[in-house]
């Protein structure tokens, strides 16, 4: 009994130092999953905790059951609508884009280390794939909003790649030690049923766990505890098919995820912290199975690596993948540094080590290295590279509160609860003459812990706002209720004020244009003159000139391009610029969607 109670409080201290650890580091950048994976170490063989583990099937059992978990949490947050711009550049990636990198990294890796070939392709197929768990946090963590083609690419592909790393590195291990079996079409085969199934699936299971979770109404934590069950079963099904369980698992969580009534927001919360439960424990135990002094004999050639994958094998394969989707060099360039590497090619690492391939215990080493580089370098300047690449789009502040309108089939509604800033748009302005974004309405507002009268009551500074409005709407409530000096700005194509995408072009050519309006264009308005101007499906934060005019797309609803940002030409010495909504001369407040230029 004592020997468990030391245990139980051994890992409660490891846990927990992990998270204060990494609630810290996140201030300078640092990702968690990095600080997650040093806490094991250190509690490891080596460091101060002085703990030997060395169970690789144990581990490997809790790194496909993390796994699992986080694909689940990360499909459940992946809308439909972002396949539009996404899903095909996000398969080339998933596809060509891993054998491109396992293939360059293998036969680098078989110079420098001077090893057999075959080893050398099977240490590239091991760290050929991105890693969700890392994607996923870093990008939900690191405070930053990209435009959503690039974040939709990255999110997707990290999502349905793990099947070609894993069909690779297992075709690699049979090579190794069983050669005689393999033929090109068998090949084949395995790798269709391992996309078909998994793909075929995860859609089937996830619909059928959609109608479960939407018709059995149970405790929200029940109901997070039923959705995990679930895709962990879908997990293990596929895989026993022959198919690629994290794969499916990954697309039975984006079914669920866009079936509006089979999660409620409370439920997503409890996922969250399902998620974060299992990223932590996979990197902890991960770092508890590795002993640093051997990494540390293998770290020139793996800091090598390391260094060619970040910064060749992966921007060529990505550059080939993305070659045909017309994406420019700066998204290309961000993209290909965003190739994360986490808890996958740790977990791939073990397959060899389980078959007993011979020199399994240097790749393994080489593996973990290459991805505490990845964590280090690539994890720490995400918001960097960001910017230089300049791929954002602009963020806003949360609600206080929001909660989701149920029992309609109408567009997501939600009741918003705001507060009202120091300088904010809306202050000073009578509730009841307020003017809110088309489909929203107001609710309450609460001053002093006491509901106010909508016709007596002057907003204020403080005030508490509550709005019932479609979730699209968002974005332009948190900029009514927000001081504009605070307001997040563009990184990528600043504008002055928004318009309508229904406003005429040549209106705006007439007062703003510096250049000549196109015959064929006059006739136009901003969205069909903006979406005849892209080569793409524009997302939030693309930007194009007409006739002289800087647009920038700052809301879309679908396909729709419903608001546009308007850069004024500068005078010399001129750098200022107004963010929408702004003050009207007589002291009200401009809101509502369509604001025309003065």
């Amino acid at each position: 009994m004592e020997t468990i109670d030391h245990v139980i409080l051994l890992g409660a201290i490891v846990m927990s130092l992990g998270i204060v650890l990494g609630a810290f580091s996140a201030r300078f950048g640092v990702p968690f999953l990095l600080v997650f994976l040093a806490v094991g170490m250190l509690a490891g063989v080596d460091g101060p905790g002085g703990i030997r583990f060395s169970d690789t099937w144990l581990s490997f059992l809790v790194g496909n059951l993390a796994l699992a978990v986080i694909l689940l949490d990360g499909g459940l947050r992946t809308r439909l609508a972002t396949f539009r711009v996404a899903l095909k550049p996000s398969l080339s990636l998933a596809t060509v884009g891993v054998l491109v990198t396992a293939g360059l990294v293998g036969v680098f890796a078989a110079w420098l280390l001077g090893i057999d070939w075959r080893l050398g392709l099977l240490l590239g197929a091991i760290v050929g794939s991105t890693d969700a768990a890392a994607v996923f946090s870093l990008l939900n963590s690191s405070g930053i909003r990209l435009k959503d083609r690039v974040a939709s690419v990255l999110e997707i592909e990290s999502g349905i790649n793990d099947p070609m790393a894993i069909f690779l590195t297992l075709t690699l291990i049979e090579w190794l030690t069983a050669p005689e079996g393999l033929t090109p079409l068998g090949l084949a085969l395995r790798l269709l049923v391992q996309f078909g199934v998994g793909g075929a699936l995860g859609l089937g299971l996830g619909y059928c766990l959609a109608n479960v979770l939407e018709r059995i109404r149970v405790a929200e934590g029940l109901q997070a505890i039923l959705l995990c069950s679930g895709g962990a079963m879908v997990f293990a099904i596929v895989q026993t098919a022959g198919g690629s369980g994290f794969l499916a698992v990954y697309l039975t969580g984006m079914l669920i995820g866009n079936r509006e009534r089979a999660v409620t927001a409370d439920t997503m919360r409890a996922m969250d912290g399902m998620a974060w439960l299992a990223q932590s424990a996979m990197f902890l135990l991960l770092g508890l199975l590795v002993a640093p002094h051997r990494i540390w004999e293998v770290a020139g050639p793996a800091v090598a690596v390391a260094a060619f994958l970040m910064l060749v094998a992966r921007p060529v394969a990505v550059w080939l993948a993305l070659l045909p989707f017309r994406f420019n060099a700066r998204e290309t360039g961000f993209i290909a540094w965003m190739g994360l590497r986490g808890a996958v090619p740790i977990v791939l690492a073990l397959f060899p080590l389980l078959r007993e391939v011979p020199q399994a215990g240097l790749l393994f080493r080489i593996a973990f290295a290459v991805v505490l580089a990845s964590l280090l370098f690539q994890g720490t300047t995400v918001s960097l590279a960001a910017r230089l690449a300049r791929v954002l789009r602009p963020g806003y502040p949360e609600p206080l509160a929001r909660s989701r309108l149920r029992g309609t089939r109408a567009p997501i509604l939600e009741v918003m609860q705001f507060e009202v800033g120091p300088n904010a748009p809306v202050e000073n302005v009578r509730a009841d003459q307020l003017e809110l974004p088309p489909r929203c309405r107001l609710m309450t507002v609460a001053r002093d812990d006491a509901l106010a009268v909508l016709d007596q009551t002057v907003l204020r500074a403080g005030d508490s706002v509550s709005v019932l409005a479609p979730v699209t709407s968002l974005p332009m409530l948190s900029a009514l209720f927000q001081a504009p000096g605070r307001a997040p700005t563009w990184e990528q194509a600043s504008h002055d004020f928004l318009l309508s995408g229904d406003a005429l072009l040549r209106d705006v050519a007439a007062l703003y244009g510096t250049r000549a309006l196109a015959p064929e264009d006059a006739p136009l308005t901003l969205e069909a003159a903006m979406l005849r101007a892209f080569t793409s499906p524009p997302v939030e934060g693309d930007s194009v000139e007409i006739a002289g005019l800087p647009l920038t797309v700052t809301r879309m609803e679908g396909a729709r391009i419903l608001q546009v940002g308007l850069l004024l030409p500068r005078l010399e010495g001129d750098s200022g610029g107004r963010l929408w909504p702004r003050r009207r001369k007589d002291g009200g407040a401009r809101s509502g969607e369509g604001a025309e230029a003065e």
